[in-house]
């Protein structure tokens, strides 16, 4: 290769055919879609994209690579590539010139995992302030052990504050294991293929007091939720609410699937406080 991958940037290149043609087919590309991808690279990814969808606007904060991409794909008609960092770029108003590029309705890339989170934010939003305007569709290569969090079921070991917040906002799938070998360099980790599906199918009457009560009932795992909440709803109200859903008072945060938890919230926020 002839670009060193730096550290700085979290930046490992997938090489492997097989993986890429798992992402692509996640995806579910077609002609009409415009696809965000953050992270290009070198363009492995890029190039499986381009013959398939109507436009690609890819986000690269390396400046190196966004000269090699600008030479080597520069010319192609449905490709735009901006140089910046995907966190504070404001893509609405970087796309406002370029008609063919504007609304991207699906993302599809391989991040960086050192700002997997912050990402997962910047396209899906928060509890309290869900995106405006959601993607159809998320696919996204990230280390394999957060990939388990995203998905995990309740009273699992993985299951956790990420969990909810992620199913809270979206329906998400497991597509593809990927082992460390198949990039270069090779990650100390192996990753997993996601499939997001941004939509809330359980609404919180203040999703703002359900993101703090989820942060709250996390904050020490081991302990039961009841002694998570105490600064919030009196011991014997929260084991009168629990039984009234049906819920073992000594449940644990983990223990609790989304809608158990928006509906928690819901009975509740009427006349509880937490400081946010």
């Amino acid at each position: 290769m002839s670009f060193r991958p730096r550290k700085q940037f979290g930046q490992h290149w997938l090489k492997s055919e097989k993986a890429l043609n798992e992402i692509v087919k996640a995806a579910k590309i077609s002609k009409s879609d415009r696809i965000l991808e953050i992270g290009p690279g070198t363009g492995n990814l890029t190039r499986y994209l381009l013959p398939l969808a109507e436009s690609v606007v890819a986000v690269e904060i390396d400046r190196d690579l966004c000269q090699n991409l600008a030479k080597s794909l520069g010319k192609t008609e449905n490709f735009l590539l901006l140089q910046g960092d995907i966190l504070t770029l404001n893509l609405e108003a970087q796309l406002e010139n370029f008609s063919k590029f504007q609304n991207p309705n699906k993302v599809v890339a391989n991040i960086p995992y050192n700002i997997t989170g912050p990402i997962l934010e910047k396209l899906l939003g928060k509890i309290a302030q869900p995106a405006t305007k959601p993607y159809d569709l998320i696919v996204l290569l990230v280390q394999k052990e957060v990939a388990e969090r995203l998905y995990a079921q309740p009273s699992t070991k993985a299951f956790g504050a990420l969990s909810v917040k992620v199913q809270y906002l979206a329906d998400c799938e497991l597509i593809y294991s990927v082992p460390a070998k198949d990039f270069y360099p090779p990650p100390k980790v192996d990753s997993a293929v996601v499939r997001l599906h941004p939509q809330i199918r359980y609404l919180a009457e203040n999703p703002k007091f359900l993101d703090s009560l989820v942060k709250l009932g996390f904050a020490e795992k081991r302990k039961m939720l009841r002694n998570n909440l105490k600064s919030v709803v009196e011991r014997d109200r929260l084991t009168e609410i629990l039984e009234q859903l049906e819920i073992n008072p000594q449940v644990r945060a983990e223990d609790l699937s989304v809608p158990q938890w928006v509906e928690l919230s819901n009975r509740l926020a009427v006349s509880a406080t937490v400081e946010t």
